[in-house]
């Protein structure tokens, strides 16, 4: 069970501003009690303890500094374009703070490596990191983003201006393409969205 020095009102907004829904303590000594994913904080007068069985949940939102994440990214396609799905993982120093994956329907392959990126900094947005280090196994979607190569698609092109958006927002943030192996998780979980859908 994490413990965070912090101010508990504070640490209240915090989570508010994240849209963390925010419920009265059980006890005459918890201040307030909120739950996330895997994840409940309570607040005493000088602290917050995170309980449950992911409390990474919550821990990068309560901390004073949201800290930094490795972001890893995949998107997928079957035909190309065909039937579509991305996903992505949220690491910390505390271990896996997220994963997800979804279908997102008849895509290219590229427009689906996009897709995966923008959720997975959207993810690392709402967890209130501060600082990412971006990975992914598409050399293009890479190169694109960060302006070495151009791109005549205009979709793309939107989903690049999206993805630089969202890099923007973060106090540092960097990107890299990486083998495959590296990115297996978000691959994994990406490839088994598709084999559910």
């Amino acid at each position: 069970m994490p413990t965070i020095d912090c101010d508990p009102e504070t640490a209240r907004r915090r989570l508010a501003d994240a849209g963390v829904d925010i419920e009265s303590g059980n006890t005459d000594h918890e201040r307030w009690r909120a739950e996330r994913g895997d994840a409940v904080a309570v607040a005493y007068d000088d602290s917050v303890v995170v309980q449950g069985a992911r409390p990474t949940d919550l821990t990068a939102l309560l901390s004073e500094s949201g800290g930094r994440a490795h972001v890893y990214f995949d998107g997928a396609s079957r035909g190309n374009p065909g039937p579509g799905a991305i996903g992505w993982v949220l690491v910390s120093g505390d271990g896996i703070v997220d994963e997800g994956s979804e279908t997102i329907g008849k895509t290219t392959n590229n427009r689906a490596e996009y897709e995966a990126l923008i959720r997975a900094l959207e993810m690392a947005r709402d967890h209130g990191f501060d600082e990412v280090d971006v990975r992914g196994d598409s050399e293009l979607i890479v190169k694109q983003v960060k302006g070495a190569w151009n791109t005549n698609d205009p979709d793309l092109r939107e989903r690049r201006v999206r993805a630089r958006e969202l890099l923007d927002g973060f106090d540092r943030w960097s990107l890299e393409h990486v083998p495959r192996e590296i990115n297996d998780r978000a691959d994994q979980l990406a490839n088994e969205a598709l084999d559910d859908d």
